[in-house]
């Protein structure tokens, strides 16, 4: 009995990681990408519960969760393209002007999504990959969102494109010393707005996971911080893409280890393990941000390294 709750637990584990993993990912790959031009976005939190709102009021509207899906993204895009344009406003400060984009973002969501609480739109489909195997637990286990493997064919594509591509060298360039990117005819504010508002996009695909797959509703709780935790775990990746997934696996098990113990049978502490993916940002930043290291790999230009 104590051999099939250990596997079962494990499953559930691998399965919530999964699960609770796939926002991060797509939050944390789009933070990246603008961090590796040189601006951080911590408006991540707003664009995440925007996207969430929008694609869960365009998905009941329309019966399509996939137009949803794009309208989310559509609404990433424009907040990180606002935060991409204004910061490139003399004495603007990214960090200063990312709070308030979480404020302006979770107000209008929370205000414009007030009639979207109670409806229930049409949910993103799961691939089924165990419907060959008799046991209901692992069948459920392997029921994948599709937005997980676009996640994970983005962060490779991301890996090989800021390594061996033109846009990649341009966009490191800029992250890394503007002035020598400007004298080789680029322009750094150009760069940084479109490397921005494709990092918004991303994040709103994210929200939209949130409403229209796990846990699949839309109410003003929804993104329980996952928008600023993904910044430190861009830190924690050492702005690296792959290492962005690994992370997001490693945030979406420690998100589902209270569900796990459930599906076992352990119902005690539910709730202090819920707090789990908070206290391992605070052990991941603790662990890693040492005086030699703190921010090894960091774009020259970040503004955490000014």
């Amino acid at each position: 009995m104590i051999n099939i709750n250990i596997v079962t637990f494990l499953l559930a584990l691998a399965a919530g990681a999964v699960r609770v993993g796939t926002p991060f990912l797509f939050v944390s790959l789009g933070e990246c990408l603008t961090e590796k031009g040189g601006r951080i976005n911590l408006g991540l939190e707003g664009i995440l519960v925007a996207g969430a709102m929008t694609g869960y009021a365009v998905s009941y509207r329309t019966g399509s969760p996939w137009l949803g899906l794009l309208a989310a993204g559509g609404a990433g895009l424009l907040l990180g393209l606002l935060h991409g344009a204004v910061c490139s406003l003399p004495r603007v400060n990214d960090i200063a002007f990312g709070i308030a984009l979480i404020l302006l973002g979770t107000g209008l969501a929370f205000f414009l999504g007030k009639p979207f609480i109670q409806p229930q739109a049409p949910m993103l489909p799961s691939v089924q990959l165990g419907n060959w195997i008799n046991d209901e637990r692992v069948r459920s286990a392997l029921n994948i969102n599709v937005l997980f493997f676009i996640g994970v064919i983005l962060a490779f594509l991301l890996h090989w494109g800021l390594r061996s591509t033109r846009w990649g060298l341009v966009l490191r360039l800029v992250g890394d010393h503007a002035e020598s990117a400007q004298a080789l005819g680029y322009r750094p504010m150009r760069v940084r707005i479109i490397a921005t508002a494709i990092g918004g996009f991303l994040a709103g695909i994210g929200g939209a996971y949130l409403s229209l797959y796990y846990p699949g509703s839309w109410n003003e709780g929804l993104s329980s911080g996952q928008g600023l935790m993904a910044v430190a775990l861009v830190i924690f990746a050492r702005w690296r893409p792959l290492n962005c997934l690994w992370a997001s696996l490693l945030f979406g098990a420690a998100g589902a280890i209270g569900p796990s113990l459930q599906a076992v049978g352990i119902s005690t502490g539910y709730y202090l393990f819920a707090a789990a993916p908070y206290a391992l940002t605070l052990v991941v930043m603790f662990i890693t941000c040492r005086p030699d290291r703190t921010l090894a790999g960091a774009p020259g230009e970040l503004s955490l390294t000014r």
